[in-house]
């Protein structure tokens, strides 16, 4: 522009000191004759550049402003393009040449079009091709995020970025990155689906892994470097030591315990750490924090004794115990069996929970092997001392049933007191199989306390005990050979349970379930039964229903028998004065005892003979 205003300046000047100017022209308005003019024409048009539409040129930045850029092309006319095209390069500045793409020569303002967009996309595979063979270092623009990475403009080509390749460090946040211009090297085109790979990690590795010789050359264990925490997880924490990864396991962050790692560093935190082992190759680097600190054991108070009373908050459970801590990195354990006198056993964590405070008495203390056990039980007076006052033999209390056994039911009166009602003692008359039929575990019961074991710190209870003993009155009640109403309400292979007055149970075996018609009893029936055995100290009943037809029949047959007997004594005794009347009598007697009527015939002839 400036060359063409010198030119004209220098026209004017000549044009002025001829003697051919044409006034009459110059009336008109015109500065120039006609054949000067096209004189003039021909030199202008000669320092302009020769271009075509559609073509790509290279052209100067000769303006910029937030909207658009005045890009020069040695044309009569300079163009403008819109900013949005130099996204990817915000360092554009005036002076700086870049590629344009002439659309049209004058638009209807006269203006020059042109794109720079449409250029680099002409040119654009050439260059990335040429930019993958050279491991040349380009300039994208990153457009947005999409699934695993991120798009990437690369000479107005969109190019995918995956998020393993934007940083050497694991990326939290993606859209801290969107609107970036950031170098990117070419690692993979796919020519067939038109696809490119870029890689920001690649430009940095090869720093790196430098910087990764020449820290693993100098590692020492017991060297204290300085780190950035890479990433978090639940066994540790990873630390970058400047291009080697090492691990802080969760047991060497802090000398106390701890259930995240979170609760001591944060990502992207800067601290220093020490090398406490590697392997070989130096690949596995293990490091400690808490290492950088003394102790605490080193410094715990030295006036503290066995049998003085420390607070703590317990920091682990265990169904053996609880390790409560009572000064950071100090702790101690205080046993099941040292959290109550009781002698059941239970779960610690039926006791305490993770995060109580709580008191205990120190039980053992060694500094050297830095273990302590503690005591909670200590702090209460032993109910054991005191129990022949407190549960005397007779005396009868409530407890609460705590557990099952096959042979009895465990309670507890109190806290420390616990007892045992054997399941023989908890009811006169029920026969008990498991006490699971009787009660349930956290029901109250009412016991009697029937002996005391303090050596061992065991009662033996008992339950029926609260009632007298039924059976001295059963014993009246179900005499043997007594008929009593009973329904059967189990059968077993060995026989049935019978169900008796007064809640008391029977026993009948199958051959004295049967039946006077031959069948046999069945469950739910009701029937008589007869009183075969009663055992007082077994409590024990055996009953028969068949016994009581049987019974009668045998009656029945000794009555007849006997009658039988009488009437042969008789027959002897009246043997010599037999006459032809006592035969036709002894007939007739015969006849009654085998249950035969007397025939009109038999009665006619015995009157005949009588008369006679």
């Amino acid at each position: 522009m400036e060359n063409q205003e010198n030119l004209n300046e220098e026209v004017v000047t000549k044009t002025v000191t001829t003697e051919e100017f044409d006034w009459d022209a110059y009336e008109k308005g015109e500065s120039f004759g006609g054949k000067k003019r096209q004189e003039l024409e021909e030199m202008y048009t000669q320092t302009l550049s020769s271009i075509n539409e559609n073509e790509v040129v290279d052209g100067t930045v000769v303006n910029l402003n937030k909207r658009e850029a005045l890009i020069n092309i040695g044309y009569k006319s300079e163009g403008v393009v819109n900013m949005n095209e130099f996204r990817y390069n915000p360092e554009l500045a005036v002076g700086d040449t870049v590629e344009v793409y002439v659309e049209t020569q004058e638009d209807r303002s006269g203006q020059l079009v042109l794109s720079h967009k449409k250029a680099r996309a002409l040119r654009s595979w050439d260059r990335v091709n040429k930019a993958l063979e050279d491991d040349e270092i380009i300039k994208g623009y990153i457009k947005c995020r999409t699934k695993g990475g991120m798009i990437v403009d690369v000479f107005g080509i969109e190019a995918f970025l995956p998020g393993s390749q934007i940083d050497v460090k694991p990326i939290r946040d993606y859209d801290v990155f969107v609107g970036k211009t950031m170098e990117f090297k070419v690692v993979k085109i796919n020519h067939e689906f038109k696809n490119v790979v870029v890689s920001h990690k690649a430009l940095i590795e090869a720093e790196l892994e430098q910087q990764k010789k020449d820290i693993i050359t100098k590692l020492e264990k017991g060297q204290v470097l300085e780190g950035t925490v890479k990433n978090i997880t639940s066994y540790g924490v990873f630390i970058d030591l400047g291009g080697v990864d090492g691990l802080i396991h969760i047991t060497d962050l802090s000398w106390g315990r701890i259930s995240h790692p979170e609760e001591i560093v944060q990502l992207d935190q800067k601290l220093n750490v020490v090398i406490l082992d590697f392997d070989d190759d130096k690949k596995r680097i293990a490091l400690g924090l808490k290492q950088l600190t003394a102790h605490p054991w080193d410094a715990l108070d030295a006036s503290l004794n066995v049998g003085d009373n420390v607070k703590g908050k317990v920091v682990v459970m265990a169904d053996y115990g609880a390790f409560v801590e009572i000064a950071a990195g100090v702790e101690g354990l205080i046993h099941v069996s040292e959290m109550s006198w009781s002698q059941h056993l239970r779960s610690a964590n039926e006791f305490l929970k993770v995060g109580e405070e709580v008191e205990a008495v120190i039980l053992t203390l060694d500094r050297d092997e830095r273990k302590m056990s503690l005591g909670m039980k200590q702090l209460k007076a032993d109910p054991w001392e005191k129990i022949e006052g407190a549960y005397g033999v007779d005396t009868k209390h409530t407890a609460k049933v705590r557990n099952f056994t096959n042979f009895g039911v465990f309670v507890e009166l109190e806290e420390g007191v616990d007892g045992l009602i054997h399941i023989s003692d908890l009811s006169w008359t029920k026969k008990i199989k498991h006490p699971a039929e009787f009660t349930s575990i956290g029901a109250d019961i009412d016991v009697c306390v029937l002996e005391i074991d303090k050596e061992n710190r065991r009662l033996r209870l008992g339950h029926k005990q609260l009632e007298e003993n039924p059976w001295d009155v059963f014993e009246s009640m179900f005499q043997v050979d007594s008929i009593q109403e009973g329904t059967i309400i189990e059968l077993t292979e060995k026989g049935a349970v019978v169900s008796l007055p007064y809640g008391i149970e029977g026993f009948c075996t199958p051959k004295h379930m049967v039946k006077e018609d031959g069948s046999s009893a069945v469950l739910d029936e009701k029937l008589d039964f007869k009183v075969i055995e009663f055992n007082k100290e077994s409590k024990k009943i055996i009953v028969s229903h068949s016994r009581i037809f049987e019974d009668e029949r045998k009656a029945q047959k000794a009555t007849a028998q006997k009658a039988t007997k009488a009437a042969s004594k008789k027959l002897s005794d009246s043997m010599e004065k037999t006459t032809l009347g006592d035969i036709a009598e002894l007939a007739a007697l015969k006849d009654e005892m085998e249950g035969k009527p007397a025939t009109k015939k038999d009665d006619a002839e015995t009157k005949n003979e009588s008369a006679e």
